[in-house]
Formats: structure tokens, sequence, C-alpha cells
């Protein structure tokens, strides 16, 4: 039996609005963002699921500056998606919704249902849904883009106020504004 590495991860925590963020990266890329005021366990939690080797948690905000970058300009409004590279654990379904979600434009919204479709798999609303909720990089990975079929604010990790705060951002929020 092969015993793997712990993969070396670093991360900081980024004081922005509407709360602080933790955020982590491999040496591959960006592989989590958190919600507004998420704890260190969560984060734990997260990275030892996406990596079941092992992680190796460094305290790096230096090594976090250009990922914290982007957030801050995403979240001023200056940049509408991430250039920097994810490094993205997760099932082949997951990874399939995970970039459809991707392929959805800035100030853009899209369904479960339509995201569903999307990916050749018409009747995996409730999957699509699961994958979504799994997705470990809040704001990278823009599942705030998606919305219920009627465009109500459904689901977020981040909560449904952080939901509509992205959405307001990126001027887009449903006509009617619902939240369920």
């Amino acid at each position: 039996m092969t015993q793997t590495m712990p993969v070396s991860i670093r991360w900081a925590q980024i004081d922005v609005e509407p709360g602080p963020l933790l955020i982590a990266a491999s040496p591959s890329g960006l592989c989590y963002v958190g919600s507004p005021g998420a704890s260190y366990e969560e984060l734990e939690r997260g990275l030892k699921r996406a990596f079941p080797g092992g992680v190796a948690l460094d305290n790096d905000e230096d090594a976090m500056a250009q990922y914290a970058a982007q957030v801050f300009a995403y979240l001023k409004g200056e940049q509408g998606e991430f250039t920097l590279s994810l490094d993205l654990m997760g099932t082949p379904f997951q990874r399939k919704v995970w970039q459809a979600l991707l392929d959805i434009p800035y100030g853009q919204t899209s369904s479960y249902s339509e995201i569903a479709q999307r990916i050749g798999r018409p009747d995996a609303v409730r999957a699509v849904g699961t994958a979504i909720g799994a997705n470990p990089v809040l704001i990278g990975i823009p599942c705030h883009r998606v919305i219920g079929k009627n465009g109500a604010l459904t689901g977020y990790r981040g909560g449904l106020e952080m939901k509509r705060h992205l959405l307001e951002l990126e001027r887009r929020v449903p006509s009617n504004g619902e939240i369920r």
C-alpha cells in the first residue's frame, strides 16, 4: 500500500465586506474560499474532504496575496472573473457542474434546471444542486449566479444575503428579488 504525502496548503484570512473570508491554495491553485465569518475548523474540514491524502496547512499571507488581490478586485467590482489557477477536487459529476458554473457570464444568472440541461443531465436537477452546494471556491466558481427556476434566490453556503450582495455587485438581482 502506498502512503501519500499530505498536500501543502497555504491559507490566509482576508478582511472584506460582507465579512472576513478564509482562502486557501495548493501548489496547483486556489482550492478554497469560505463563507463570510467561517471558522478555521470549516476550512480544515473542507480541505480534508477535498484532499483525502491529508493536508499540511500553513498560514502565509504573502503566498496568498495574489489570490487575495483577485477576491478584493472582484468584491470592488473591478474584476469580473478570476484569472489565477483553480485546484478543484471533486467527483467527475461535481467537476462538470462546476465547469458549467464557470461558463455563466459575469452579470448573468442561470437556473439549476438550465445547468442540468447544459451538462446533458436534465433529470439530475437535485444532484446539480448538491454539487453546487459542495463548491469549495465561493466567488471563484460563481455558484451565486444560480437561482431558482422562478427567479428566486435559493440556497447558498455563504448565506442568501451574501448571494444577494454578489448579484447586486454584478447588477443582476432577479426582477422579483425574492429570497427563498
